[in-house]
């Protein structure tokens, strides 16, 4: 099942429309999976795309569509997942590390 779409801020429709005047661009992006799961898609991006119930999509000239809110990375440019994906890279340097309590002696 693939999560609810996030609302995007504005500024990043900016960037991605700057990202589409280039002839290639490569994407770093969660995948729609039960764990988080990275997927790569790269390519001249063609148009953004408002599916009204599922959110907005990069198109690819090659066919990838990748769902602006799952966008970690953009030509070496932290996306909208960013936040998401920085959070999973230092889960392991809390206390907690996946458990619900911390133990303290």
């Amino acid at each position: 099942m693939k999560p609810k779409y996030m609302p995007v801020d504005p500024g990043y429709f900016e960037l991605f429309e700057q990202e589409m005047e280039k002839n290639d661009a490569r994407v770093i992006h969660f995948a729609f999976a039960s764990e988080p799961e990275l997927e790569e898609s790269r390519g001249k991006i063609i148009k953004i795309d408002d599916k009204s119930q599922e959110g907005h999509f990069l198109l690819f000239e090659n066919g990838d569509e990748v769902r602006l809110d799952r966008i970690i990375v953009i030509n070496g440019i932290p996306g909208p997942a960013y936040d998401e994906y920085d959070s999973y890279a230092l889960a392991p340097l809390t206390c907690q590390a996946g458990y619900d309590d911390c133990f303290m002696e």
